[in-house]
């Protein structure tokens, strides 16, 4: 095919990747803690852990749960926030050749049976903060070995402190029966003495279940290999090269790159960018427990100079608008990474003017490792789009029947790299539903592509707005009304509606308490053709999100269907 971007690369990224560098993840893993064994690979709390650190607890685990019978390919769910035995947990897990099952430490106890029961996971390593959730559910599982953390753990003395006021000052570990379950730091301590045994991977081995976000349905695990994960890795790392050498800033040839990783480890986007790319290439990562407490992470920031913030538009939009956060020091932020969701003109100008970084668009899903495409590095314009197809991706768009459409047509878009999932865990009948003959994942997403092999999604599928006919599109309506100054949230729904079918309903949180209906509708009016105008209203003090801090249309369908 004719992958126009090609010619629009930043100088310095290839075209292709080569997963073929390690045959695993472990390989990678084991060379990170090889090559950057005395620097720190994470912080929590305000407890580093080096490189070698990480090895040799995570080694310690790994004999553990091969003790209690984990074998290689079995699955293992990892149901915690951002703190240091996450990346332990996560690293072991793949060095004993066993699936990463990252669970949403959130869940109800009907969305994490439905998780345990769909991918047979046999083992969980869960913070006891949520263990009352898995005790009402592990009966109708195939659990067997359950592993409870704390927030104190590996906190050294600090931890017992942490822990009496995790536990008895607030008060945030309901009481929970589980028996036969065993502590994590039993765990190591126990792992320390036995042997431990390093299968043999490979590029097809089962690396990751990692489950859809269930938005649009019943959640499916997407089954990620070795070689998924390892290539988007690579790709990821080769886009971002760029913004580090960017002319007229300061090399960091020999500055070890510092990370903010507010956003949940469980999720893909985290999961890619902040800790396996991390230990590519030697970072440390500052662990983020809840992004949402805006003056626990400013302060968990301030003594750090930092390189790389991956975030949600959400998260940018209400940092550009905290005084705290306007105090740090930006001057070593080259890369800032949006996705999730879109970003917003207004939300990119603020975080530029602001930090000195562009916010750089890219787009992604569980089902790609997530990165498909993204906006070159080594710019500060705004662009509007998704970007490019990254190295060894091609994307194209697809109309119903599946055939390409050209340039500046409107279908969905359909994605073919080493990245792309080997399919739906268990669901054959679900993956033949995505996957085209010719190896392509249809993303669900309606999009266009321009002469210069740039993306523009317009939409879901699904979230499309149906007026008299006319196609309204939530991101866009949500776009025009945030660049309103006294908008600080939107989202756009459809609504029964008995003259046109469907109608327009607004959702909105305030930035300026001054903000009337009367005013946002004059805005909308100068902005937005007739049938895009909403003809509801509400303003709310919050809109539902997910924890990503992706805001969630259907819960607001499921509330706003009565006008």
């Amino acid at each position: 095919m004719n992958r126009n971007w090609l010619k629009n690369y930043p100088m310095g990224v290839p075209s292709e990747i080569d997963p073929g560098q390690y045959d695993s993840l472990v390989q990678l893993l084991e060379e990170a803690f090889a090559r950057f064994r005395d620097r720190p690979a994470y912080i929590g709390f305000g407890k580093p852990m080096s490189y070698g650190e990480l090895d040799d607890r995570s080694r310690e685990l790994g004999a553990f749960l091969q003790a209690q019978g984990v074998e290689t390919g079995d699955r293992v769910a990892i149901m915690m926030p951002n703190v240091l035995q996450f990346p332990v947990v996560l690293a072991a897990i793949l060095r004993i050749g066993a699936v990463v099952v990252n669970v949403n430490p959130l869940y109800t106890a009907r969305e994490l049976e439905h998780q345990l029961k769909d991918s047979g996971a046999r083992a969980i390593v869960i913070l006891e903060n949520f263990a009352v959730t898995l005790q009402q559910v592990i009966a109708r599982t195939d659990i067997k070995q359950v592993i409870l953390a704390s927030m104190g753990d590996l906190l050294g003395f600090k931890g017992t402190i942490v822990n009496f006021v995790v536990r008895r000052i607030k008060k945030l570990v309901p009481d929970f029966s589980l028996p036969g379950a065993h502590r994590f730091n039993d765990a190591l301590n126990q792992g320390s003495s036995l042997s431990f045994t390093s299968p043999a991977l490979h590029h097809a081995d089962v690396a990751f279940l990692q489950y859809t976000g269930g938005t649009t349905g019943l959640s499916k695990g997407a089954t990620l290999t070795h070689r998924n994960v390892l290539s988007n890795v690579l790709q990821s790392e080769a886009w971002m090269q760029p913004a580090l050498h960017k002319a007229g800033k300061p090399s960091l040839d020999n500055e070890q790159l510092t990370t903010v990783c507010a956003l949940p480890l469980y999720h893909i986007f985290a999961l890619t960018v902040c800790a396996l790319l991390g230990m590519r290439v030697g970072a440390l990562n500052i662990l983020i427990p809840n992004p949402r407490d805006l003056d626990a992470l400013v302060k968990e920031l301030k003594p750090h100079r930092f390189h790389m913030f991956p975030a949600v538009n959400t998260l940018y939009n209400a940092l550009a608008a905290h005084e705290g956060f306007k105090q740090l020091d930006f001057s070593s932020l080259r890369v800032s990474n949006g996705g999730g969701m879109a970003v917003q003109r207004a939300t990119a100008e603020r975080w530029l003017e602001l930090t000195g970084c562009p916010i750089c668009e890219g787009y992604g899903l569980s089902e790609t490792s997530p990165s498909a495409t993204c906006n070159p590095t080594d710019t500060d314009a705004y662009s509007g789009t998704i970007g490019m197809p990254l190295p060894s991706t091609e994307v194209v768009i697809l109309d119903d029947d599946g055939r390409k459409l050209g340039v500046g047509e409107r279908g969905e878009i359909a994605i073919r790299g080493p990245q792309v999932m080997v399919g739906y865990w268990n669901k054959p009948h679900e993956t033949a539903k995505v996957m085209t003959p010719d190896g392509f994942f249809k993303s669900g997403d309606i999009g266009i592509m321009d002469e210069r092999g740039y993306f523009t999604i317009v939409d879901r599928k699904k979230d499309m707005i149906l007026v008299s006919g006319f196609n309204v599109y939530p991101n866009e309506v949500e776009s025009v009304v945030s660049m309103h100054p006294s908008v600080l949230e939107c989202a756009a729904i459809g609504v029964p509606d008995g003259a046109a079918g469907e109608a327009v309903k607004l959702f909105v949180v305030k930035r300026d308490e001054a903000l009337t209906e009367v005013a946002l509708r004059e805005f909308c009016a100068e902005n937005l053709t007739g049938y895009k105008k909403p003809k509801f209203i509400e303003f709310r003090s919050e809109l539902p999100k997910t924890n990503v801090g992706k805001i969630l249309r259907r819960a607001l369908r499921d509330t706003g269907k009565a006008a």
